[in-house]
């Protein structure tokens, strides 16, 4: 992606060959005046937009409408292009019957995409700095549609494991480094915080309002195989849609410098410097962190029926709940942190969720104090989801250098995400070892404890910021 936008004006179409033509036809006034009207009009409403976030030199686009467009396609993907693997949480046991496996079988296939995704983290991120991101990201969201096509013929056990298998490649190695990098490449160094909090706004509404439409397909047909299958075809060819869409939306090109400078080649040296920063460490151990906090959030619907005696359809409407509240913290988040700074702002986020996992961990289980479970549990979510929205922009306010984004977003999800292994299995000891409210308490403390290293290293991080701030003015 060049630095240096386009202002001449040049057409975008070369081939229009009727624009060509001598005009030697009675031109069509009220068409012709309608034409003129809509293209004033959508002049307006472009600069009306583009006041708000201005792309910097960084960021070439065609036109300001082109740069939504390629937000809204990187969001929806990157909200939906999970649920394929993730398919099981909803539709656990029908899944189970259509495949005919049982409850063993059926985990090994989340574990498989856990382990091919988990590997694949680091050289997606170094393979996002050095191919198109709209190559990558096209190419993950076709073959992500394809597998997920035969996948609806309900294969047998064994080629089901390879397709999970083969989407944690095709999902991780050639998706989410892309997609961080294009997104922090959308807005310039001072609108990063809103950049990542849309990005999440954005997965959030596309992850809601498709599971929502599909479960209400899948009722209409029955609930039964053809009902899954036919809510799987339709998540593949929305997948399909979104990668034809990517290809013609996206730029083929990122900028590997603030400056305009070379493009750095990202080899063995490069990988290196990247393990040597501190900062890279500092940000992975607040997204570690933070997604264990995040898995905290799915053990209240269980401790609301489990300790508080609420019904089954309480507890899964506090879970929708929960859903809802996504969206809207990370945009909120996005603009707050971009106004105080993104470390402090995870700071304070971390301090929210130490202070709701403590109350809720010591809360007695009595109906009179529901309202104030409902409440502590909202807090975390919101701490949660507004900390998702942003803790990604922490490379720009930490200075990860923007030619090795890729590199440095591959490392840290990898070390980031591994609450996916730990976190179910600590959970699950606890309430084993520990019936009744003594193990929700442990783990919720746990969970706080994890918490404040979250607040300890985003601390550093903010620390060091002002450090390299208070030595720039002093030159």
């Amino acid at each position: 992606m060049s630095n240096k936008a386009d202002h001449r004006g040049k057409p975008q179409c070369s081939h229009d060959v009727a624009s060509r033509r001598p005009v030697t036809a009675h031109i069509h006034w009220p068409h012709f005046a309608w034409k003129v009207l809509c293209k004033i009009t959508l002049d307006h409403c472009m600069r009306v937009l583009s006041k708000s976030t201005q792309p910097d030199k960084r960021i070439r686009m065609t036109s300001t409408l082109r740069r939504w467009l390629i937000m809204t396609v990187l969001s929806i993907s990157g909200g939906i292009i999970f649920l394929l693997p993730f398919l099981q949480e909803v539709y656990y046991i029908p899944m189970a019957q259509a495949l005919n496996l049982n409850n063993t079988e059926v985990g090994s296939l989340m574990s498989i995409f856990g382990v091919t995704a988990m590997i694949s983290y680091f050289p997606g991120g170094w393979l996002a700095d050095r191919a198109s991101p709209r190559k990558l990201i096209t190419t993950s969201l076709l073959s992500t549609g394809a597998a997920g096509l035969y996948f609806a013929t309900f294969p047998g056990y064994e080629m089901s494991l390879a397709i999970h298998a083969f989407w944690g490649v095709s999902i991780t190695f050639l998706f989410w480094g892309a997609m961080i990098r294009v997104t922090r490449n959308w807005a310039p160094p001072d609108e990063q915080g809103r950049a990542f909090g849309i990005l999440e706004t954005g997965r959030g509404f596309g992850e809601v309002l498709s599971s929502m439409a599909f479960l209400a397909v899948f009722a209409a047909l029955g609930s039964g195989d053809l009902a899954l299958s036919m809510v799987i075809t339709q998540f593949s060819a929305l997948f399909i849609l979104l990668g034809i869409l990517a290809w013609f939306v996206l730029e083929d090109e990122v900028d590997q410098s603030h400056d305009a400078g070379e493009k750095l080649k990202i080899g063995l040296r490069e990988i290196i410097s990247v393990l040597k920063m501190p900062i890279v460490w500092l940000i992975a151990t607040v997204i570690l962190t933070g997604y264990s906090a995040y898995w905290g959030l799915f053990r209240f619907t269980s401790y609301a029926t489990d300790i508080f005696a609420l019904s089954v359809t309480i507890g899964a409407a506090i879970s929708v709940g929960k859903m809802w509240l996504k969206p809207v913290a990370a945009l909120m988040a996005g603009f707050i942190a971009d106004k105080f700074g993104i470390a402090r702002s995870v700071a304070w986020l971390f301090v929210f969720l130490i202070a709701s996992y403590v109350a809720v961990a010591v809360l007695p289980g009595k109906s009179a104090l529901v309202p104030v479970m409902l409440f502590m549990v909202a807090i975390a979510s919101l701490a949660v989801f507004a900390m998702r929205g942003i803790y990604f922009a922490l490379l720009e306010e930490g200075g990860v250098p923007l030619a090795v984004t890729g590199t440095a977003v591959g490392m840290i999800s990898a070390l980031g995400y591994t609450p996916d292994i730990f976190m179910p299995l600590l959970g699950g000891i606890l309430l084993d070892n520990f019936p009744g409210a003594t193990g929700y308490r442990y783990f919720f403390l746990t969970t706080a404890a994890i918490c404040g290293v979250g607040l300890l290293a985003s601390l550093l991080i903010y620390l060091k910021i002002v450090k390299k701030r208070s030595g720039e003015s002093e030159t």
